[in-house]
């Protein structure tokens, strides 16, 4: 596992309130993680702050599981 694919894991279990083991990769943040609106805007925001990046919210919120907010944010941090 890279150093970013357990920190957004580890973001996303604190941000959402769950368990660190449900948090996979084809996990789907509003189905199979329990994310209401509000805390997609928040997971955005914690993923900005922990990895000291600026996301494009509109491409971000588009993102729907764990492995493709991995490899978003990996693409966000070579192109910064």
């Amino acid at each position: 596992m890279s150093d970013v694919e357990a920190r957004v894991k580890k973001v996303t279990a604190d941000t959402l309130k769950v368990d660190l083991a449900r948090v996979t990769d084809d996990a789907r943040f509003v189905e199979d993680l329990g994310a209401e609106s509000i805390q997609s805007i928040e997971l955005i925001a914690s993923f900005e702050e922990e990895f000291d990046i600026e996301m494009d919210e509109e491409a971000a919120v588009s993102v729907k599981n764990v492995g493709d907010a991995v490899k978003f944010i990996q693409d966000v941090i070579d192109n910064q």
